[in-house]
């Protein structure tokens, strides 16, 4: 989901951009989660001063990779919007849970905007990937259909562990568990689409 042609941009760089704010996010936490903070007369935990702090820090990674690039995608736009809807909503209600949250609204989302493209018999996916991984469109239906199922069920179980488990284990998870379960699923999808796809000799015909 994203427009216009990428600017080449070192692959570490890269990956710095957009893995950094999460991680700094969990050292933050770590280092500020037995603390409490009164700012204003108003007393917040070092989880929700975290969240506060991984706003701007998202912000200008974002910022950064923009203009490195020249682009971000829709899915990176939208993840920034829930960024800054939820960890404002969080920080003014001084409430943890906003920010909880906005990962299964994300999850969610992502899970029902691939699933109204299968219902119109297209693939949102294709749009967004395409020119990094080329595929018959066989092969494009089937890898959204399995990839909105399983951001279905990140969605669920992210309801799940934040509500039954402990903020600790809620970081660590969102931090490590999520992501590595999204690298594991796509890598094992690939592998088992290799049928679908297109040969650059192929696409050049």
């Amino acid at each position: 989901m994203s427009d216009g042609n990428e600017k080449p941009v070192n692959p570490v760089l890269k990956q710095v951009l957009e893995l950094g704010p999460p991680l700094l996010f969990f050292v933050a936490y770590l280092r500020m989660r037995d603390e409490t903070y009164t700012i204003g007369n108003v007393d917040y935990s070092g989880f929700i001063i975290a969240a506060a702090v991984f706003v701007p820090i998202l912000l200008a990674s974002m910022a950064i990779l923009w203009f490195l690039t020249g682009r971000l995608s829709r899915m990176q736009v939208f993840t920034i919007v829930m960024v800054v809807l939820f960890g404002g909503l969080t920080v003014w209600f001084n409430d943890e849970r906003f920010f909880k949250m906005k990962t299964t609204l994300v999850y969610g989302m992502f899970a029902v905007i691939l699933g109204i493209g299968l219902l119109q018999g297209r693939s949102y996916l294709a749009w967004v990937m395409s020119e990094f991984l080329p595929l018959e469109h066989e092969g494009w239906m089937k890898l959204t259909s399995r990839l909105a199922m399983f951001f279905a069920g990140l969605a669920v179980a992210n309801e799940v562990v934040w509500r039954t488990m402990s903020t600790d284990a809620w970081v660590k998870i969102e931090t490590f568990g999520f992501p590595i379960l999204m690298f594991v699923f796509l890598w094992i999808q690939i592998m088992t689409l290799q049928r679908y796809m297109i040969e650059p000799e192929e696409e050049d015909a």
